[in-house]
């Protein structure tokens, strides 16, 4: 057992010290998550790794006290999407901001790692996110991992516990339905 499998294990129990214990544990590996994700922002982006990291971790451990996380791989995959949420929140703020005016389309999948989208994007991703997870929720995990937290097929399928094969697959599948759900979308408006 891994020492943050021991402390998610002991935060499962309810030791008021563990989430203390668990931060300087993952703080790194947080870090490069959340940076790689916002190197793919445009100049002038407000939030920075180590804000976006902070945050992340708060909404982890004091959200929900009920939330327990079973292994490492799951903590980094609750850690991706709550950055996920993070930073489709400041797109909707700053989409109510400035409605309208010179939109772009951008191929939110044509990328295989972190991208920037606008953020109408974003929102319009996160809404498909949200239908797809009830389709396939493995394969929803794997987008959120690699779009969200900027990990490779690799990575992601670390984190998830399947083979690297899996989760490539589950990335094809996903980009492509998610891409209809978009444009779909897109089409109507």
């Amino acid at each position: 057992m891994t020492d943050v499998t021991r402390i998610l294990s002991a935060m499962k129990q309810g030791d008021p010290h563990a989430a203390r214990e668990l931060l300087p544990l993952v703080y790194d590996e947080l870090r490069k998550l959340a940076a790689a994700r916002l190197a793919q922002e445009l100049p002038g982006q407000t939030l920075q790794a180590t804000a976006l990291v902070h945050e992340a971790y708060l909404r982890l451990v004091s959200h929900d006290p009920d939330e327990h996380w079973d292994s490492r791989g799951h903590f980094f995959a609750a850690a991706a999407e709550a950055m996920r949420r993070i930073l489709v929140d400041q797109a909707r703020r700053r989409n109510s901001q400035r409605r309208g005016g010179g939109r772009q389309k951008v191929d939110l999948l044509a990328h295989d790692l972190a991208i920037d989208p606008p953020d109408d994007q974003i929102l319009a991703l996160d809404e498909a996110m949200t239908r797809f997870h009830a389709v396939d929720a493995q394969a929803a995990e794997v987008v959120k991992l690699r779009v969200f937290a900027g990990m490779s097929v690799e990575d992601a399928a670390r984190s998830l516990g399947i083979s690297p094969r899996t989760a490539k697959r589950d990335w094809v599948y996903a980009r492509a339905w998610l891409r209809r759900q978009i444009e779909g979308d897109a089409g109507s408006n």
